[in-house]
């Protein structure tokens, strides 16, 4: 008879039923076969039990074959691998639905193994992948959380220690929330952060200067927010000043406003970058301009007061040098 050993992916005494399985597959398949489905994921518990297709229609109640249809269909749908021996495969051929996947059976798994995303190539993986995520964060994944999981494996590549890192920096960080989680893999990933020590230098350095930067504003015992990190990672990033820079404005921002504003901080970081700043000695260099021009507006406007004033005296005034001559005028008037 044919033998499935199946593996332990679950510790204790739950049987744990995927979302993506009721999403996905289970509205599609036959009642019959989510049974099968069911009771081989009821057994991954126990490592070492060992099942047969006749033992799996005995407790089923129904034919082997019925039990051989419904592996073969989980076994297309990519769930559920196992090899069976001769004469089962030859009473399966002698059934219709089924014969076409029997007699191409090898290349079919090939070829649809090749296909598969890597979280349903290495299932062990990703379900404890999975498991340490809802651990970190306190609760059973939601779809979307679930689906967030499978982008950084699929799709950005990240190998499960780095998730699991991912996870833990942003947790550490006070930051749960997935598409927190999100905004910093996508920053790794354009950083081409491939593995845990990448990861950490990269975060290690952020958490500096992001931590600068809360101090410089006076602000104690959190982490920063997640739209603030977008200020702070343009400044170290795109403008490309270093923590002193960035310091030295968030003062300037506190001594003109005296409150914390990134948005004030940008303004005078973005002002810098279009002029050339890089070092401190730039901004000591651009603060002297800056005087200087203040200082010629100044001058230039004090001579155009004094100019305006005097308009009111350009006129020849009559000199009297005998005041017994003015009183006679006067007189002479009345």
């Amino acid at each position: 008879m044919t033998k499935l050993t199946l593996t332990n992916y679950v510790r204790g005494n739950t049987t744990l039923l995927e979302n993506e399985f009721i999403d996905e597959y289970m509205l599609k398949a036959n009642g019959e076969y989510v049974k099968v489905y069911l009771l081989l994921l009821r057994y991954m518990g126990e490592p070492s039990v060992e099942l047969t297709i006749s033992g799996l229609a005995d407790l089923l109640e129904c034919t082997e074959k019925d039990v051989a249809r419904a592996l073969n269909y989980w076994k297309k749908q990519g769930l559920v691998d196992y090899e069976a021996g001769m004469q089962e495969i030859q009473d399966i051929r002698r059934e219709p639905e089924t014969a076409g996947i029997v007699s191409d059976r090898k290349n079919a798994a090939g070829k649809a193994e090749e296909e598969m995303p890597p979280s349903r190539k290495n299932r062990r993986e990703f379900k404890e992948i999975v498991h340490v995520t809802e651990q970190y964060l306190g609760k059973t994944l939601t779809k979307t959380e679930s689906e967030a999981i499978v982008y950084f494996y699929d799709e950005l590549g990240m190998s499960a220690d780095l998730i699991e890192y991912l996870i833990e920096y942003c947790v550490e960080n006070g930051h749960k929330s997935i598409h927190y989680i999100k905004k910093v893999a996508l920053s790794w990933a354009d950083q081409k952060v491939g593995t845990t020590e990448e990861a950490k230098a990269v975060s290690g350095q952020y958490s500096k200067n992001s931590y600068a930067v809360l101090n410089a504003y006076g602000i104690k015992g959190r982490a920063p927010a997640a739209a603030e990190l977008v200020f702070i990672r343009r400044w170290n990033e795109e403008y490309g000043f270093s923590s002193d820079l960035i310091v030295e404005a968030c003062d300037r921002t506190m001594k003109t406003i005296h409150q914390p504003s990134f948005e004030y901080t940008e303004s005078i970081l973005k002002n810098w970058a279009d002029k050339g700043v890089k070092t401190p000695a730039d901004v000591k260099a651009l603060d002297l301009l800056y005087l200087q021009e203040k200082g010629a507006k100044k001058a230039a406007a004090v001579g155009a007061a004094r100019t305006a004033r005097n308009k009111f005296n350009n006129f020849e005034g009559r000199k009297y040098q005998d005041m017994d001559e003015l009183t006679r005028r006067l007189i002479e008037t009345q």
